[in-house]
């Protein structure tokens, strides 16, 4: 085959052919296996798509590797399918929107034991995947860019994306789930495409790139970061990315996927609060401490207590779900809320706390009735009926949600032995 020549003026980096690359030979193979597959979603890239194929196709031949490049169309219209076919790619049609549907379908089609994935708007150099495929080769299973070491042209990234939004929600993936990574959201990465297999990615949008990561590090796979650099993309029209929608997506699948950050943490919080400030309303009066401590702040601490208690109680749910779905193994802090969600302290703690808030309530409609239903001192009376009212409510609320609970792990187990009869 011969080699295929092209030349870039806006590629700035010239990497030498003589750089060093790991043999293929230290890596087994299945022998007729390709080891690469170079991945591109496109939706209407018909201005840059040859010219990234063209650089991923001259990197396979001079480097010698057994490679395919693979474009993932979402149903382009500007005739990028006819395009990648003429410029040597095999293209799969992907009938669902969207950047994660597109990657999830062209890794289930790709043929190469690897596969590099990265935009096909010509912003990464697709003519320089050493560092991804000798990382690879030497047994990471997942290698991202990081653009920040790499460089960053000049409006190659919104300054929105640069200083606030790459940062902060690399800084919280860190921060929720480990691992060390500088740039959470590089669109250039390399993997082993049976480990990725593995993971069952399913978003189908941006945030595919957050769901990618945030399996590898909760599966436990071998992860490493090199530096990447981007380009200024070749596009005549907008991006694809939406500044806000898609932050937004990023942030909630990170939040979503640590419920100890989103419920746990602040509905524990937030009931402890409560419950300290209706502990101080039962011992001190109002006046007796520099303290609000009348009937009024009571209500407020009761209300904080239940809408604590039941944030609490939808991380139980959360930790709880995904676990019987198989997603990942509980974070080692949320080994209790598991072991809570399961056990018999929730009906049993929400019996008594039913039980004594009933008490409060019935011992107050004594008093009331032996006054002659006459007007009670509402400073005695709301004292008892607030955190009566309220332990009826949490324990309530506990009652109800063991019950769920229990149908949750019902309805798991009957879906898995259906699930086997099946296979059987």
């Amino acid at each position: 085959m011969s080699a295929l020549h092209l030349e870039s003026p806006s590629l700035d980096i010239t990497v030498p052919l003589e750089s060093s690359l790991v043999p293929a030979a230290a890596v087994l193979q299945v022998e007729g296996e390709l080891e690469l597959t170079v991945l591109m979603p496109c939706l209407n890239e018909a201005r840059t798509l040859a010219r990234c194929i063209a650089k991923a196709r001259n990197y396979l031949e001079r480097r010698g590797i057994r490679g395919e490049v693979l474009v993932a169309d979402n149903g382009s219209t500007d005739g990028s399918q006819t395009l990648a076919e003429q410029a040597g790619a095999r293209v799969v049609a992907v009938a669902v929107r969207g950047y994660g549907a597109a990657l999830i379908a062209g890794i289930e089609s790709a043929k190469g034991r690897y596969v590099v994935m990265g935009d096909s708007d010509d912003s990464y150099d697709f003519g320089d995947l050493d560092p991804f495929l000798n990382a690879l080769r030497k047994g990471e299973q997942l290698v991202v860019g990081n653009r920040f070491r790499g460089g960053i042209s000049p409006g190659a990234m919104p300054f929105l994306h640069r200083y606030l939004g790459n940062p902060v929600l690399s800084f919280l993936g860190r921060r929720f789930f480990g691992g060390g990574l500088g740039d959470f959201h590089c669109g250039l990465r390399g993997f082993e495409r049976a480990a990725m297999r593995r993971l069952r990615l399913v978003t189908p949008g941006m945030e595919f790139a957050s769901e990618m990561i945030v399996k590898s590090l909760q599966a436990g796979l071998r992860i490493c970061e090199v530096p990447t650099q981007l380009h200024k993309d070749g596009r005549d029209r907008p991006p694809h990315l939406n500044t806000w929608r898609d932050g937004w997506r990023h942030l909630r699948y990170l939040l979503l996927y640590s419920p100890r950050w989103l419920f746990l943490y602040p509905g524990a919080l937030l009931t402890c609060l409560g419950l300290l400030q209706l502990l101080a309303s039962q011992i001190w009066l109002q006046g007796e401490l520099p303290w609000p401590l009348g009937i009024h702040t009571q209500l407020f601490a009761m209300a904080a207590a239940v809408l604590g208690y039941q944030t609490l109680l939808f991380a139980l749910g959360a930790v709880l779900a995904r676990h019987l779905a198989g997603l990942d193994a509980p974070h080692p802090r949320e080994q209790w809320a598991q072991r809570m969600a399961s056990s018999l302290l929730l009906p049993l703690g929400g019996v008594m706390a039913t039980v004594v808030g009933g008490v409060l309530c019935a011992g107050l409609a004594l008093q009331w009735g032996a006054s002659n239903f006459g007007a009670l001192d509402p400073e005695v009376a709301m004292r008892r009926i607030i955190p009566g009212v309220g332990l009826v409510i949490l324990g309530t609320q506990s009652l109800l949600a063991s019950m769920y609970f229990a149908a949750l792990r019902s309805a798991f187990d009957s879906s898995r032995l259906k699930g086997g009869e099946r296979a059987r």
